[in-house]
């Protein structure tokens, strides 16, 4: 018998509805596991960012929240139907803004709800004129499954993995191109969606979790504009990296109506480069939550929270002592009184060019919030208990590996040992089942954003000294940022298999580095 759960809304109609990015949209409102109230958000207008962000007049774009997509279940197996295809959507006067959505977005796609223990698999179907690949971020995934660039799904082609059982704590993961040379190119198009794992342990506590109400998905990134063979208003994908345009969920200028109570913010850097510092406009504390691969044992009261590109935070602001009607940002504090340093991607002076941004070396938002009244049910308070997780420890290391990211200069390649990606080559062959420290080294040309396939991990010391672990860095990780000049251990126990037809990746997630060659594939056996 065949069952659907929470069927994906029917995204193809677009005079009727269009997801993402400010175009005939609509809001979903759902308590995570069932459906919820209607939409709470009329379809926003387009308000199109002027060329010069500085001073600019604060119109805004209501935040567009993601439809759930809870899968098809039959036999006991659970599957998630992804279709990748091009689109446009009209962000600025003039010619609209060719991107790719999945399931009829014109920017994102899709939040995938899993439950921890279930069966799985996953369908991409490619209605783009090129290949791609859809890497499940962070998912506990064996290698056949894991989307990486040797799993290509050509042009018209449709890609069904085979089942696998969900085995990762509640957290907020992430699908996303990784078509070698091309990753960089289909994220910024908007190829890019998040996935929600659910878990008994999450479940017990009271926090928000009404979806697109006290629980807000919230995909960070940027753009900037340039002609593609004669038509403006195009996203740049080659020879910058940096966006001068902020996109929060798909859209320029976002604001969203958050109840006056305790909510969720499942954060996400989506940018091809770009570092956060974030923090709120008051200055008031937040507390972080959740990191890439579960909750945390116990919350951390931060003022800020730095995030590179392809980590996840979740994170709880208090609203409840707000009027209604009280307004504040979430900025990034990217300037030059943030107390950063060269090498923090996004830091640098430059306003143009390969290096520069009108973002860059500033202060700006990401998201303005306008407090509304509280739910009929409102979260108000911490949960007096909260999760234990037992992590790996390096004295259970029965190997250690160093990886040091080198270069030759400014505009050389990075790669990792001086040695760049090559399909046909496997860098590190892993016994399946062992437990092994890794320690990731800078190199002194810039910072890097560090993610491995098929595991979570520990982080034990930055700089050979565990008390320089941020506090919030403390669980289970998957991706972490690496100053210039700096090193970071991990230990991780590698469960999930992956032979040489389909190796596991590691590499650098600013994914400009990760297309150019810094990036490497191990095996698991």
């Amino acid at each position: 018998m065949k069952k659907t759960l929470n069927k994906p809304v029917d995204l193809g109609k677009r005079e009727h509805l269009k997801f993402m990015a400010g175009s005939a949209l609509a809001s979903t409102t759902v308590l995570l596991g069932c459906i919820g109230p209607p939409p709470r958000h009329a379809p926003p207008r387009l308000v199109p960012s002027s060329d010069s962000h500085a001073n600019q007049p604060r119109n805004f774009n209501a935040l567009p929240i993601a439809p759930l997509h809870t899968g098809t279940l039959s036999q006991g197996v659970t599957t998630f139907d992804l279709a990748l295809s091009a689109s446009t959507v009209p962000y600025r006067e003039g010619p609209h803004t060719n991107t790719y959505g999945y399931n009829g977005a014109g920017f994102g796609g899709p939040t995938l709800v899993m439950k921890k223990g279930s069966r799985a698999r996953m369908q991409v179907t490619n209605q783009l004129a090129e290949p791609t690949t859809t890497h499940w971020h962070g998912l506990l995934v064996p290698g056949p499954v894991d989307g990486g660039p040797h799993q290509v799904v050509k042009a018209g082609a449709t890609w069904l993995t085979d089942a696998f059982t969900v085995k990762n704590n509640a957290a907020t993961y992430w699908y996303h191109p990784h078509m070698h040379e091309m990753t960089q190119k289909q994220l910024t198009l908007g190829a890019v969606g998040l996935i929600i794992v659910q878990d008994e342990a999450e479940a017990a506590l009271e926090l928000p979790r009404t979806y697109g109400v006290d629980d807000i998905p919230l995909v960070l990134t940027s753009r900037r504009f340039t002609k593609v063979q004669g038509v403006a208003n195009q996203f740049q994908y080659t020879d910058t990296a940096y966006g001068d345009h902020m996109l929060s969920n798909g859209v320029m200028n976002a604001q969203v109506g958050l109840p006056q109570q305790l909510v969720r913010l499942r954060l996400l850097n989506a940018e091809v480069e770009r570092d956060y510092n974030l923090g709120l406009s008051d200055g008031r504390s937040f507390y972080v939550v959740a990191s890439d691969g579960g909750l945390l044992n116990a919350p951390v009261a931060v003022t800020r929270l730095i995030m590179s590109p392809g980590e996840r935070y979740e994170i709880l602001l208090d609203l409840s002592g707000d009027a209604v009607g009280n307004t504040l940002d979430l900025n990034a504090y990217n300037g030059p009184d943030a107390g950063l340093s060269f090498g923090f991607a996004g830091y640098e002076p430059d306003q143009a060019g390969e290096f520069g941004s009108l973002l860059n070396y500033k202060t700006f938002s990401v998201l303005n919030i306008k407090v509304v009244a509280s739910t009929d049910k409102p979260v108000t308070r911490m949960p007096s208990r909260w999760v234990s997780h037992v992590y790996p420890n390096t004295s259970q290391a029965t190997n250690a590996r160093a990886l040091t990211i080198t270069a030759r200069g400014p505009g050389d390649p990075f790669t990792f040992n001086n040695v760049g990606f090559n399909m046909d080559r496997i860098n590190q062959e892993v016994k399946l089942g062992s437990t092994e420290s890794w320690t990731i080294h800078a190199g002194n040309i810039f910072g890097h954003s560090f993610h491995i396939h098929g595991v979570q991990f520990k982080l034990v010391a930055r700089n050979a000294s565990a008390a320089a672990v941020k506090n919030y860095e403390q669980g289970w990780k998957d991706t972490f940022h690496i100053p210039l000049g700096e090193s970071v251990t991990f230990v991780a126990k590698f469960d999930e298999a992956a032979d040489t037809r389909y190796p596991f990746m590691y590499h650098c997630h600013m994914v400009n580095h990760e297309d150019a060659g810094l990036m490497g594939q191990f095996v698991v056996q």
